[in-house]
């Protein structure tokens, strides 16, 4: 098959495209041929060793010292069952299902194994590529509105970094949840996040996130230019700091009202933000920047990311 590895750290063009052995599905685990997949933000930060401050070494020493352990990078996709493990029950060959392979990675490829429990069905009305762009900001933004913040109907959500694949998740899921949502963002996609239906838009180019006076119930960073200190100047009383990207000193310091750290990939997330795309309460922000298709796009598409400027997830067809 043919797969994309970078098989050192370095820019988008350390991406190239090599031919792999099929992987074979182990007794757990279904062997899926990739229809869509994303490229995140996690993607761009492994290839190029680029993490917030303080996190390298430990990221180093998880992803690999010299060069990427798992040179094949790509974590959300979608796609057709191809073949069962042989303890796998309730699955079978041909189904349509979306998933995330977590830190093994691996799913930059025309085949992708990964574990039976990490995958869900894919409802009929929703399109691979809308399966493929809403995994991996979509659980973030769940896991943190809903289980750090518990926001509740009537709660004051500011969101920065609102036109990303987290932020555009968690404007759309804070107003599903019953919030009245302030989404930062800049000039180019303040039009973007007023359609996914945020109340107040603030263009950052003006005021930043930092410099607003209103306090919010629930402050969530996604970009991590806000920080601890500027981010509880921003809560009400009992407001509730998210912070989505933090630097590993920020991260030591998230107690109380301040809430971080990677959150967990779980099926039945997976599956409720899928049944909330079918049902049209989620849309998939998807960036159409990069035009070639297939897995040479992905130098394009890292380069895509790494400028910053990329709306929702990235998302090509192996």
């Amino acid at each position: 098959m043919r797969a994309a590895v970078a098989e050192r750290y370095g820019p988008p063009e350390v991406v190239r495209i090599v031919e792999m052995p099929m992987p074979a599905p182990r007794r757990r685990e279904v062997l899926v041929r990739v229809r869509s997949v994303a490229v995140t933000v996690a993607d761009a930060r492994v290839r190029g060793s680029r993490y917030p401050r303080g996190f390298t070494p430990f990221a180093r020493a998880a992803f690999g010292i010299l060069r990427p352990r798992r040179p094949v990078l790509g974590m959300a996709f979608s796609g057709t069952i191809e073949a069962l493990g042989s303890e796998v029950q309730g699955l079978s060959v041909g189904d349509a299902v979306a998933g995330m392979t977590g830190f093994g990675m691996g799913a930059h490829a025309e085949y992708v194994a990964v574990a039976a429990t990490k995958v869900v069905p894919k409802p009929a009305g929703v399109s691979h590529d809308e399966a493929a762009a809403v995994l991996f900001g979509g659980s973030t933004a769940l896991a943190y509105l809903r289980g750090k913040a518990a926001v509740q109907p009537g709660a004051t959500v500011l969101v920065n970094g609102a036109s990303g694949a987290v932020g555009s998740a968690a404007v759309q899921l804070a107003k599903h949840l019953g919030a009245t949502v302030t989404a930062v963002t800049s000039t180019a996609n303040v039009e973007l996040v007023r359609k996914l239906g945020a109340d107040e838009v603030v263009d950052y180019t003006a005021t930043p996130a930092a410099e607003l006076t209103t306090k919010y119930d629930v402050v969530m960073d996604a970009v991590g230019n806000i920080g601890l200190a500027a981010g509880r100047r921003l809560l009400t009383e009992h407001g509730v700091l998210l912070l989505v990207v933090a630097d590993f000193w920020d991260l030591l310091r998230a107690r109380g009202n301040a809430k971080a750290g990677t959150p967990p990939e779980r099926a039945e997330d997976f599956a409720e933000l899928l049944g909330l795309v079918a049902d049209g309460h989620l849309t998939a922000v998807i960036d159409d920047a990069v035009a070639e298709d297939g897995l040479e796009a992905l130098v394009a598409a890292h380069a895509r990311v790494d400028s910053g400027r990329k709306v929702g997830d990235l998302v090509i067809h192996p």
